[in-house]
């Protein structure tokens, strides 16, 4: 009996350690995309790829900065073809990278969908020390997408999640040039989760002890315009 005990506590620490040692390619390799996708494009790729995030535990949030989300929106230049007859997640990011000017940047726990457009580093200016232990203390037990979700929406969808007030409130003028949001989450902290709807929405955000204000990110990188894709 306590050699059987001992065999599984073994084979029980070596999955664990396997899935500890996990990359985030490996992750989103297990995570199906649909049989019938064979290609990317503006009508598709951002609700599709959302929909396809699985919970795991390498990667807790998958999110399209607005670089990104514009080559579908706005620009209108993004598209991609995937050869795999059952592709999974891993194949959508690949061909995106491969085909447009979209780039995947892992920051854990955060896989993100960008462009020179955008900037990698959320800014959050702490002024409750207390307040921000305690969100990132606590973790967000459900999932949350967001896809072209304005701001009122996000907001609403967001502070159901934590336990501090979001402003701007609906209607704000000061949010009306916020970008829309695109992402999913599944298992982070509501620290983290501000930073992904920051990350998504071009905004940073102030915390105080009882609120998060959220501001328009002023930063902004260039347009790329290069004559071929990445890897052509």
């Amino acid at each position: 009996m306590r050699i059987a005990l001992a065999i599984f506590a073994l084979a029980a620490g070596l999955c664990i350690n396997a899935f500890a040692d996990e990359t985030w390619q490996a992750a989103l390799g297990r995570m199906p995309l649909g049989a019938e996708t064979k290609e990317l494009s503006r009508t598709n790729c951002i609700p599709l790829m959302l929909n396809a995030f699985q919970s795991n535990s390498v990667v807790k949030a998958l999110v399209f900065m607005p670089g990104a989300a514009d080559e579908f929106v706005f620009l209108r230049r993004a598209n991609a073809t995937l050869t795999n007859a059952n592709p999974s997640l891993l194949d959508a990011v690949t061909a995106l990278t491969n085909q447009t000017y979209i780039r995947a940047d892992f920051r854990p726990p955060f896989l993100l969908l960008y462009t020179t457009e955008d900037e990698l580093d959320p800014i959050a200016v702490v002024k409750s020390k207390s307040t921000a232990a305690k969100l990132q203390a606590r973790t967000v037990p459900d999932r949350l997408v967001l896809c072209d979700s304005n701001w009122d929406d996000s907001r609403k969808a967001v502070a159901r999640k934590v336990s501090i007030s979001v402003l701007p409130v609906s209607n704000a003028v000061s949010s009306w040039h916020f970008w829309p949001n695109n992402f999913v989450a599944c298992g982070v902290t509501q620290w983290e989760l501000l930073e992904a709807l920051a990350l998504s929405g071009k905004t940073t955000f102030t915390l105080h002890w009882l609120t998060v204000d959220y501001e328009l990110d002023k930063r902004s990188g260039p347009v790329e315009n290069l004559k071929s894709f990445p890897g052509h």
